[in-house]
């Protein structure tokens, strides 16, 4: 296992962070899936994260599927992963997104007006408008909050990532490449998809 523990310590582990309300449980058939239960719980263990050294790994040993979840996943609602940071970086540098991800310009707003975003029905919700999220794969900032939740559904409607079956992780579709350069200017090559690792993580579905 990933964690380093055995599968009865792990499946302990599991029934006391659903006894605290920690985790969620779900079951389908013989599987059980387990998640954050809030989004509260996923952001103390954000602030957390930002108080461990970052992790020092090779991953060209790494699984297809795994260098998939590295390069683009989703986080509760939104995007993470190399992907997910790189457009956040892009937000910062536009001045679409204040550097501290607290609050959106009016540049920003406008920006999400194109790809069909209502901000005013964003800020409506009962949740965080916009807000960073510690990437655990990266060690730097992915955009969260209501905001980016929009945009994962944008990208998502506009065909521009498609999410893999049995995974968090979601592919780079080629409409995507050609589409965040347009809006956003990311160069090609730093949005290239990895079809090797898109196609192992297709094929374990």
């Amino acid at each position: 296992m990933h964690a380093g523990v055995a599968a009865p310590t792990a499946s302990e582990h599991l029934v006391a962070l659903v006894d605290a309300q920690l985790v969620k449980r779900r079951t389908s058939g013989r599987h059980r899936y387990h998640a954050l239960a809030t989004t509260e719980v996923a952001a103390a263990l954000e602030s957390l994260g930002r108080l461990t050294p970052p992790p020092h790994e090779d991953i060209r040993g790494r699984s297809g599927e795994e260098r998939a979840l590295l390069y683009a996943r989703t986080c509760y609602d939104h995007l993470a992963g190399t992907l997910g940071v790189s457009i956040t970086d892009k937000l910062v540098e536009r001045s679409l997104v204040s550097a501290d991800g607290t609050a959106v310009t009016a540049a920003g707003e406008s920006f999400l007006r194109d790809l069909g975003i209502d901000a005013d029905d964003l800020r409506s919700k009962r949740r965080s408008y916009v807000r960073f999220c510690l990437d655990w794969s990266e060690r730097r900032d992915h955009l969260a909050g209501a905001v980016g939740t929009a945009l994962l559904e944008a990208m998502s409607e506009r065909r521009w990532i498609a999410r893999m079956e049995g995974t968090r992780a979601v592919r780079l579709t080629l409409r995507g490449r050609d589409g965040l350069h347009m809006v956003l200017g990311i160069p090609m090559e730093e949005t290239a998809p990895d079809e090797d690792s898109a196609g192992a993580s297709r094929r374990r579905g």
